[in-house]
């Protein structure tokens, strides 16, 4: 097996420009700004993103934020709709910790300016797949994502001791005695290095390791690659959530069309127009991702075509246009009216469940480091997210983790000297790659042997092909993005694999046609990767059981 560099590209720390801070925040999507926002306004804050600022996964959900809100609703409920959804994977004790943080941070970001949608004065409150109650906060009926962003991001560019640089890419975390102390950074065409007292990793999801996917091109995995490199354990890698319905448009981005339109009322339909949910779970559209997902797939295959629709055309046509005015829209460039026509769905990749292990307040197992987000795995998810609350992860932990990093820096005297970290290791000039034949071929095989299903067939096919890339695409040193993004995807995509040919059984989103079933007795557990010697290697460890 093909060993990991510790560090991606040589670097002289006599030879680069260095920066201090006391909290450095890696990812600017709603749990890094959440984050910063949390920390104290004597301590000076430095949040590094490798786009703009609104270039995140939070920026594009449609659906909403979870929060026990209305007065028939109840914590318990959300808290049992959550580990129903999570496959028996959750931790009990951080759902209920998160579930009932939910309506002050929902009540926060109405503070920082957030206009939720209302009716009559009141919130309006959405249903979606796997919850019991309309619990659901949305904002300009489906770009909740964008309107929360928009007024996060002003509130944050008033804090004096917030600083943000965009358009900056993190190589890797620095580590001296086991400690993490800040990022190499590049600015495009010249390294850095920024010392922090703490730093929290907020940057995202992998869904551009699927060929179809939501998300956008940012989500390249680095922080799960990075936090590996620095020592940290990652787990639940085999679980990543598809989306059930994206707008499947050949030539066309795969857009979200989130599930709130069959919380309305929105109907699944085939190719002969057959409403064929009932037959796979009777809670129907309105049953969990993992469930629809699978049931789309199923119904592609039995009716020989590459996707099915959603029919609105029994809904009232002013209704929906007013709550799904952004989906609407994008139908239309495309000559569909939503009122009227078939809208082309299929599942893609959406959010990763796997990624760092985190305590609960968003301390990984390397000392300095935090995490919080997509990024993590928390406990929260399990093996299948419950709708919307993935912005209410990032809140709570964005949060916590901002406020504990803080805490922790305070001890922490100013200290302007750079620790004796250098990686020097340099090679021969080699042929170059063509890194985007590479990248797409990842996506394909990740797709057909990571998607809805797998099977150990498949799986070998990509464990051996993803080892063979990896042999001569991570030992190089690379001095772009493009190449440090693809041995990112790499390094992960090969942790991916593993985790899924270890589950023998099916659970969540993940789907093994050849162990079909779950298998409490062995598997009601988590797998977890970690390194064992520098350079790195894998090694695969089943964790301890779940608390139901």
């Amino acid at each position: 097996m093909s060993e990991i560099p510790r560090y991606l590209t040589a670097f002289d720390p006599k030879r680069l420009p260095h920066h201090f801070t006391d909290i450095l925040i890696i990812g600017a999507g709603l749990a890094g700004l959440r984050a910063a926002n949390a920390v104290t306004s004597n301590q000076e804050v430095l949040v590094i993103t490798k786009d703009d600022l609104r270039q995140s996964n939070s920026n594009y959900a449609q659906g909403g934020i979870a929060g026990v809100l209305a007065p028939e609703d109840r914590f318990e409920d959300h808290v049992s709709d959550t580990v129903l959804a999570g496959g028996e994977l959750c931790h009990r004790e951080i759902v209920e910790m998160v579930v009932r943080e939910a309506p002050d941070q929902i009540q926060q970001l109405m503070q920082w300016g957030t206009r939720f949608d209302r009716d009559n004065g009141e919130l309006e409150l959405g249903r979606e797949g796997g919850h019991s109650r309309h619990r659901v906060v949305h904002a300009l009926g489906d770009a909740t994502g964008k309107e929360v962003m928009r007024a996060v991001i002003s509130w944050t560019r008033k804090l004096p001791n917030i600083r943000v640089w965009e358009n900056t890419f993190t190589v890797d975390l620095l580590t001296h005695d086991g400690i993490c102390r800040g990022a190499l950074v590049s600015t495009g065409q010249d390294m850095a290095l920024v010392w922090a007292k703490q730093t929290i990793l907020c940057t995202g999801g992998g869904g551009q390791l699927y060929r179809e996917s939501t998300n956008p091109p940012v989500a390249t995995a680095d922080g799960h690659a990075l936090a590996f490199r620095a020592g940290g354990e990652l787990r639940d890698l085999e679980f990543l959530q598809f989306h059930p319905t994206v707008l499947y448009i050949a030539g066309t981005s795969r857009s979200l069309i989130t599930e709130a339109i069959r919380g309305e009322g929105g109907y699944l339909v085939d190719r002969n127009g057959l409403r064929f949910m009932e037959t796979y779970d009777p809670r129907e559209e309105l049953a969990p991702r993992d469930v629809v997902s699978q049931a789309i797939v199923s119904q592609m295959q039995e009716t020989q075509h590459p996707c099915v629709y959603l029919d609105l055309s029994h809904l009232d046509a002013q209704f929906v246009r007013a709550r799904f005015p952004g989906i609407a829209h994008t139908c239309e460039e495309f000559g569909i009216d939503v009122t009227r026509d078939p809208i082309p769905v299929r599942p893609g990749a959406h959010y990763m469940i796997g990624g760092v292990i985190v305590d609960d307040m968003g301390r990984t197992r390397v000392p300095g480091l935090w995490a919080a987000g997509e990024v993590t795995s928390s406990g929260l998810h399990g093996a299948n997210r419950l709708a919307s609350n993935s912005l209410l992860e990032g809140l709570v932990y964005g949060d916590r983790a901002g406020a504990g990093a803080a805490q922790a820096a305070a001890t922490q005297t100013d200290d302007y000297r750079a620790p004796p970290i250098d990686h020097m290791k340099s090679l021969q000039p080699v042929e170059a790659l063509d890194l985007a034949d590479i990248r797409n071929s990842l996506q394909s095989l990740m797709w057909r042997s990571m998607g809805v299903r797998r099977e150990a067939k498949g799986l070998e096919e990509a464990r051996q092909t993803i080892e063979h890339w990896c042999r001569y695409v991570l030992v190089r040193q690379f001095d772009t993005q493009n190449g440090w993004e693809l041995q990112n995807l790499l390094t992960i995509a090969r942790l991916m694999v593993a985790a899924a040919s270890c589950r023998q059984e099916s659970r969540g989103v993940h789907l093994r046609t050849d162990f079909p079933t779950a298998d409490n007795a062995h598997w009601k557990q988590h797998v977890s990767f970690r390194h064992t010697a520098t350079p790195l290697l894998e090694s695969a460890v089943r964790s301890g059981q779940p608390q139901s």
